[in-house]
């Protein structure tokens, strides 16, 4: 007598599914993503803030479909035909600008602000940490006179390692060549708010990011110029934990408010409302 066989049915694979938790990288909270992104990737359980995108930051900020960027076009550039170890800047630049679309570390443009129209710039750190460079220099310098020709309130969102040596001493020119722009619109009584987000190092924070007419942190920001360990060694001190943080730099006078993402959009309105009077 022959055995019995049943046929094996094929098993199904199971349909992907899209992970429904994210893990908050400061305490480690696990927070449903639904929630993550309602929140404005900001943990409920320490405040952490997550770094945004210059588009992400757009879209909180202003009126829907009101912004237009400036600009556009510009993009990184290699004077020094600078190459290292791990290979050529340009092919560094060129392989971030197709994992962003990001011509530079920086996206400029108008747009409205609760229906009053401004000029901004939000850096975005997923471009070579943010770096200043000289494309990044004239795209904030042609922002800048666009805010200045059409007298529009000017608000910078700072997220940057510093200087992009890369570029060498072309890229510290970028440095006073911003200041410039900003003398101008302050001779013109136009705003300047400047908004530092973390990180807001360096160069960047050692020019436009802090000669606001108003200077406002997210929280917990990490800002400064030389990194802690740098300064540890040359004062030869140990500086306190909250050194270089948002809310260090409030105690001593170097950032005017600190202003928790879902508050961004409002307080920025009342500020331009206050500086219109």
């Amino acid at each position: 007598m022959g055995w019995f066989i049943k046929k094996q049915q094929p098993v199904a694979k199971p349909e992907p599914r899209e992970d429904i938790w994210i893990q908050c990288p400061s305490c480690k909270a696990h927070i449903f993503k639904d929630e993550w992104e309602k929140d404005l990737k900001v943990c409920k359980e320490c405040n952490y803030h997550e770094r945004l995108t210059w588009k992400e930051r757009v879209d909180i900020l202003l009126d829907p479909k009101s912004f237009k960027e400036i600009a556009s076009r510009i993009s990184f550039n290699d004077p020094l035909k600078f190459s290292d170890a791990k290979g050529s800047y340009a092919s560094k630049a060129a392989e971030n600008r197709g994992k962003t679309g990001l011509n530079e570390s920086i996206v400029t443009g108008t747009g409205k602000l609760h229906g009053v129209r401004v000029t901004v710039a939000v850096m975005d750190f997923r471009f070579l940490g943010g770096s200043l460079a000289s494309g990044t220099g004239e795209k904030f310098l042609q922002a800048g006179m666009f805010a200045l020709k059409h007298k529009q309130p000017f608000i910078v969102f700072s997220a940057s390692g510093g200087a992009r040596m890369h570029e060498g001493i072309i890229s510290l020119m970028q440095m006073p060549k911003t200041c410039a722009v900003l003398a101008r619109l302050r001779e013109a009584k136009v705003p300047y708010i400047s908004v530092m987000t973390d990180p807001t190092t360096g160069g960047v924070s050692a020019s436009y990011a802090m000669v606001g007419d108003i200077h406002i942190a997210e929280p917990r920001a990490l800002i400064g110029f030389a990194g802690r360990r740098v300064i540890e060694e040359t004062i030869k001190q140990k500086l306190p934990d909250s050194f270089q943080t948002a809310e260090y730099l409030l105690a001593h006078g170097f950032v005017d408010i600190i202003v928790a993402r879902k508050d961004m959009k409002d307080t920025l309105h009342r500020l331009m409302k206050y500086c219109s009077r």
